[in-house]
């Protein structure tokens, strides 16, 4: 049975007020009564809470991890990478799913506060920069621009879609749809849109854009994949992540629309899951263990420097083209569907 506070006050002969006060370093208190406290507290391995701990000026080693939440293979991946990555350098973390709403991401900001800890990574997209200023913690932002002064790391969103879309056209597709947010945040990953509207001018292309936002469900995903599909005749789609693109996949399959045959499909992020239980998909890599281990870094330079002026804020790391069967080259001859 844990110790409590009581038993702590009747090992150190002293009240129970006494030992909150020495735990929480409040008030004067003798040196000889705290070490009886402390000796009473190590004699029956009672450990206070992490409130306790942190008002006696113990640095806590805990970090906040702000994401829209871990369904998703690739924040799943992530996180456990950058949990994996602090773990070893001595510090736990918190997880807060914030999902896409602002209130509860509040609420868990309140708490990571209440907690003390030493700073946040932060990939959910609720809320603005004040919110995180008034913390006063160090913060390290993923896929996401906070301010000026919050580094941020990210993949080549830009090179990702390019790679993309230079495969579809040289597997033969001249329709190539792209599957993703047309709205731009100021974000990094705004450049996916940018690549793409960039190539099909290069390549004198039409653009086709089907607007679907990554916290849309799969039902609406579905209803857009559909009528994209049926209404349009895409010999290609370039999907800016990559459980879109599998079920772009299941749709066409339902409509006996022939991968890669009559169309093509590659999406992003490259997660470990999806290599392993989707190889037919040609995806878009992202480095994540690379990315995490940056964040990490990044995130414990500016706990032991809080006042140190980064030379650099903007971290980008390279992507690569898992090429497989859903952009094979259509063999010669076979024209993509009207």
């Amino acid at each position: 049975m844990a110790a409590k506070l009581s038993d702590v006050a009747k090992e150190a002969g002293c009240s129970v007020t006494t030992v909150s006060r020495v735990i929480n370093n409040h008030g004067y208190l003798s040196q000889k009564t705290k070490d009886k406290v402390f000796a009473a507290m190590r004699k029956l391995n009672y450990q206070p809470n992490s409130v306790a701990r942190s008002l006696q000026g113990k640095r806590m080693n805990l970090v906040g991890l702000i994401f829209p939440g871990i369904i998703n293979p690739f924040f799943a991946e992530l996180v456990q990478n950058i949990e994996e990555e602090l773990f070893k350098k001595g510090y736990k973390v918190i997880m807060c799913n914030a999902g896409r709403d602002k209130e509860k991401e509040h609420e868990y900001l309140r708490m990571l506060q209440a907690n003390q800890v030493d700073g946040i990574i932060a990939g959910a997209h609720n809320l603005g920069i004040e919110e995180y200023k008034q913390l006063g913690l160090p913060i390290v932002s993923f896929d996401r621009k906070l301010s000026d002064n919050v580094p941020i790391v990210s993949c080549d969103n830009y090179q990702g879609i390019k790679l993309a879309m230079h495969d579809l056209i040289q597997a033969g597709c001249k329709k190539i749809y792209f599957l993703g947010n047309e709205h731009k945040k100021g974000n990094p990953t705004d450049e996916r849109l940018d690549a793409y509207l960039d190539e099909v001018k290069k390549h004198d292309l039409k653009p086709h854009i089907r607007s679907v936002a990554f916290s849309d469900s799969s039902n609406i995903k579905n209803m857009q994949i559909h009528d994209m599909l049926v209404e349009n005749h895409p010999d290609g789609v370039v999907c800016t992540d990559d459980l879109t693109a599998i079920l772009v996949l299941q749709e066409a399959k339902k409509l006996g629309i022939k991968v890669p045959k009559e169309l093509k499909v590659i999406g992003f992020d490259g997660t470990k899951l999806i290599q392993t239980y989707h190889s037919e998909l040609t995806t878009i890599a992202q480095p994540i263990h690379d990315i995490a281990t940056l964040l990490v870094d990044l995130l414990l330079k500016r706990i032991a420097h809080p006042d140190e002026e980064l030379k650099q804020m903007n971290y980008t790391l390279p992507v690569k083209l898992i090429k497989s069967e859903t952009t094979a080259y259509k063999v010669s001859g076979k024209k993509p569907r009207n």
